[in-house]
């Protein structure tokens, strides 16, 4: 009988098509190796380090698109072990209805990471991660950073994002951290975080990805109709305008047209802002020397998109 060598992932077992076997994990499925256990991944990658592979790491929450797939290119470059994690981790969730409606892809988030070449892939459940629970057992002194823009909006979100990639590092523990510009002030944070623990790890950032149009590659996107999907683009597009607009002096009011743009498109603006690109410092005045990112979160119905761009 020809077997399709069609792979879903479920707890403990291993579909081949309408064939079902039961087997340990980790298990190698073409080039990709799949573990859900964490004893597993950790005894198979440190027989990898101890032989001198450098491990780079690509941490998501799955719905994968081109843009997680660019930061596996980018590992597969300067690592010689290419590990990406897939887990909807529920304490970065701070409203449960956002945690629930994220979009699950998994048979397709395989097929793509085993194309891309991915050497490792870690798909542990929830108690798998959190064996005493979900609970925050230690909270992380983030400062000035998780009080403004995404902090402000998303409390106890940032704690909840240190928590799991602090468990993360802990089972993978790579070389190099890589991590999409698009997430911007959530960067700042892990790197906080990484700081604050002593890790040896290094972050790489790695751009942002765009559709044709524009529009930042995102997860989220999927939750978007085809009219929302056209109008998404607004987002990205303001962002351009600021980078275009932007002069030294006074910028209050060049955010406040940005505001009343999305606005008048039908957006629910949590805030744009203009910021320090080192220090995330919110700017009022610029010098015209400082190097700021322009920063815009804002809910297009029920979906909540993120963006951001650079300005030299």
């Amino acid at each position: 009988m020809l077997i399709t060598f069609f792979l879903r992932v479920c707890e403990g077992t291993i579909f081949f098509g309408k064939m079902r076997l039961h087997t340990h994990l980790p298990y190698k499925y073409k080039k990709m190796i799949l573990c859900k256990k964490v004893e597993d991944i950790t005894k198979f990658i440190t027989e990898k380090a101890a032989n001198g592979n450098i491990i780079g790491f690509v941490p998501t929450l799955g719905a994968l698109h081109n843009g997680h797939i660019s930061l596996v290119t980018a590992a597969k470059i300067q690592s010689q072990l290419v590990v990406c994690s897939i887990f909807v981790n529920p304490t970065q969730f701070n409203d449960p209805k956002d945690f629930e409606k994220y979009p699950v892809t998994l048979d397709k988030d395989i097929d793509l990471l085993e194309k891309a070449g991915c050497d490792v892939l870690f798909l542990p459940s929830v108690t798998e991660m959190y064996p005493d629970g979900t609970s925050l057992k230690n909270h992380y002194d983030l400062g000035y950073i998780e009080t403004i823009l995404e902090g402000k909006f998303r409390p106890g979100h940032f704690q909840g994002v240190c928590q799991v990639v602090n468990r993360l590092l802990d089972i993978v523990a790579p070389d190099n951290l890589y991590l999409g510009q698009k997430d911007y002030q959530q960067c700042m944070v892990i790197k906080k975080m990484i700081g604050l623990k002593g890790l040896k790890t290094k972050i790489i950032i790695c751009p942002t990805l765009r559709e044709t149009d524009g529009l930042a590659m995102s997860s989220r996107n999927m939750r978007l109709n085809d009219t929302e999907r056209r109008e998404a683009v607004i987002i990205s597009q303001v962002l351009a305008f600021i980078k275009k607009e932007i002069k030294p002096g006074y910028l209050q009011d060049l955010k406040l047209r940005c505001v009343h743009i999305l606005e008048a498109e039908g957006y629910k603006v949590d805030y744009v802002e203009i910021a320090n690109a080192d220090t995330l410092e919110i700017q009022e005045n610029w010098d015209g020397k400082t190097k700021l990112v322009a920063l815009v979160a804002a809910f297009l119905n029920e979906v909540r998109l993120i963006d951001n761009m650079l300005i030299e």
